[in-house]
């Protein structure tokens, strides 16, 4: 497992972000530079779920990849396709729930930067730049269905890279994903400071017990899953 510096080097640069679209934050970059250690290359289909501005699918589209992006955003969806042309690599870009849009499909590499941040209520907002970081009480609304979908989306063999805060529970993903018959670990982590979501929620975050009282740092988890 690896801790790292969150340089950034590793994500496409000038990308655009249409208003409300979530731009590459800590978590892409950690995720991108656990992209850059898998071996990928033209023999590879690969799906990002939820792709914002298309970085992680143009890294991947770099190396050759033939890659399908999906969000539920339509600025997403226009930001990626936007980003894809003036980057001048291929991405088939799609609108939609993800288990949807990939139905019938399985691939060698599934990306993932789901919504992840605890908030109150039990419904996902529908609308808005929200709809890219809260997921439920406990922050497992997609990362759930990202694991009991891994057998559907994933071929033998193939590998999903998800990063999520660690207040999620890394190691319910992980039991998620072997009970879904996927061999799962951490692979690398980085701590990074609360931003402003986290921050404004500090009282109700303190009474669900997901926080201390003097919390003031986050910790980043990349899972790899690979089918087996």
């Amino acid at each position: 497992m690896s801790s790292t510096a969150l340089t950034g080097g590793t994500l496409p640069g000038d990308l655009i972000a249409l208003p409300g679209v979530y731009q590459p934050q800590a978590d892409t970059i950690l995720l991108a530079e656990a992209l850059a250690q898998e071996d990928i290359g033209p023999r590879t289909d690969a799906l990002e779920i939820g792709t914002g501005t298309g970085a992680l699918a143009l890294h991947a589209a770099g190396r050759g990849a033939r890659v399908t992006a999906v969000d539920v955003s339509w600025p997403a969806v226009a930001t990626a396709r936007l980003n894809s042309l003036r980057r001048r690599l291929p991405l088939r870009v799609l609108h939609g729930d993800f288990m949807a849009r990939a139905a019938g499909h399985r691939f060698d590499l599934v990306l993932a930067n789901p919504p992840y941040v605890p908030a109150p209520g039990d419904g996902l907002p529908s609308r808005g730049p929200e709809r890219a970081w809260d997921a439920g009480p406990d922050g497992r609304a997609i990362i759930d269905r990202i694991c009991a979908s891994a057998p559907a989306l994933l071929r033998p063999g193939g590998t999903l890279l998800m990063v999520h805060s660690g207040m999620c529970g890394a190691e319910e993903t992980m039991d998620r994903l072997a009970g879904a018959g996927c061999a799962a670990r951490v692979t690398a982590t980085a701590t990074v400071p609360w931003g402003p979501v986290l921050r404004s929620r500090r009282a109700w975050l303190q009474r669900q017990g997901l926080a201390a009282e003097s919390e003031e740092w986050e910790e980043l988890v990349v899972i790899r899953a690979q089918r087996l």
